[in-house]
């Protein structure tokens, strides 16, 4: 079979084309250059982007050589800022928190790179993402795409990938689903594939270098400062302005000394205000989400027993989705705390991912 390898050059990517390799297909691989900060050039020689640096492209060309593979550069700078940096940036001037990888994966990991499989005259894209994809034959002549949770449950990245359509899942070659990391390391030394034995995996976003996007922030958007305020409006602090700061955040908010712990719960842009409550008295049974998303099949009653989660690898919590449309309410027995606005929660099915929505 003739495959499109995505190849970051890290250890994940560089097994999954020795795998591939091994296994008698014929592979080409492809890498990508997605961002450069115009407003931070001299940055990238102190900090490497996550993504995109001399180091990693490197890797790749040396497993492309070591493999006799072609290796296609291209260049998605423009489609990356408009697909991902853009409404990241945008989001948070609107008070929300996005999550850039969902949309990443949908519009370019497997967007641009399954128009690219078809170019080049590939059947399948392969890529390093731990996940598993099933196909469940439906009659003689029908199938559907299912997406499931990978074998290592600490390394699984499904929760990225619910935006994916059939069509992209029908593509999709997932190697790692079925291996551990520790597998991956043990193929690695097997393979030859360089890397440091102190090795630490970021789970941070790729298009900044720092580990938290608040520098970048401040590089990217106009932040004014204003009030930090207790729901009965006294005032408590001052915050830095809004982008900076999240649902449920505790630290960092200049408030100290306080004798009661608060947590932001709300980000009112119209007025500028940073709204804080103590802990866990805004804490709800209710999570609304829109831009609904169902995989390979939706239920047919409107409300519907799940098992969800708000970020990825965090605790699965049981309840009931009540959807219209694109639009739902997710209820659960227990409270929780207040959900950031622009995160994602994504619904299972025991190890099934069968959909997901914005969480408003």
């Amino acid at each position: 079979m003739r495959i499109l390898v995505a190849m970051s050059g890290g250890i994940d990517s560089s097994v999954v084309a020795h795998l591939l390799k091994q296994q008698g297909h014929e592979l080409v691989g492809v890498r990508f250059t997605l961002w450069s900060d115009p407003l931070a050039p001299a940055l990238a020689e102190i900090l490497p982007s996550k993504c995109c640096n001399a180091q990693t492209a490197a890797r790749s060309h040396a497993v492309a050589k070591a493999l006799g593979i072609p290796l296609h550069i291209i260049d998605l700078q423009n489609e990356f800022k408009t697909n991902v940096v853009d409404p990241f940036l945008d989001g948070y001037r609107k008070g929300l928190t996005p999550n850039p990888c969902i949309g990443c994966n949908r519009t370019i990991k497997f967007g641009k790179l399954t128009e690219l499989m078809r170019e080049l005259g590939c059947e399948r894209l392969a890529t390093g993402h731990y996940a598993r994809v099933a196909r469940e034959r439906l009659t003689d002549e029908s199938e559907r795409m299912l997406l499931l949770e990978a074998v290592d449950a600490a390394k699984d990245q499904s929760y990225y990938l619910y935006g994916l359509t059939q069509e992209q899942l029908s593509k999709a070659l997932f190697p790692l689903g079925t291996l551990t990391k520790r597998d991956v390391f043990s193929l690695a030394r097997e393979f030859g594939v360089p890397f440091d034995e102190q090795y630490r995996e970021s789970q941070d976003l790729c298009f900044f270098p720092e580990k938290t996007p608040e520098r970048f922030l401040r590089r990217h958007l106009v932040l004014e400062p204003g009030k930090i305020v207790r729901r009965d409006g006294v005032v408590v602090g001052t915050h830095e302005g809004l982008p900076l700061y999240t649902i449920g955040q505790r630290r960092g908010l200049g408030i100290g000394g306080l004798r009661i712990p608060l947590e932001v719960v709300a980000k009112e842009t119209a007025t500028n205000r940073l709204i804080v409550a103590e802990k866990g008295s805004e804490n709800t049974r209710e999570i609304r989400v829109k831009e609904l998303r169902w995989i390979s099949w939706k239920p047919e009653r409107a409300d519907a027993a799940f098992e969800a989660r708000t970020r990825s690898l965090s605790a699965r919590h049981r309840g009931i989705l009540r959807y219209d449309g694109d639009r739902g309410t997710f209820s659960v027995q227990a409270p929780l705390p207040p959900q950031a606005p622009g995160q994602s929660l994504v619904l299972y099915r025991g190890e099934e991912i069968v959909g997901g929505g914005v969480i408003v």
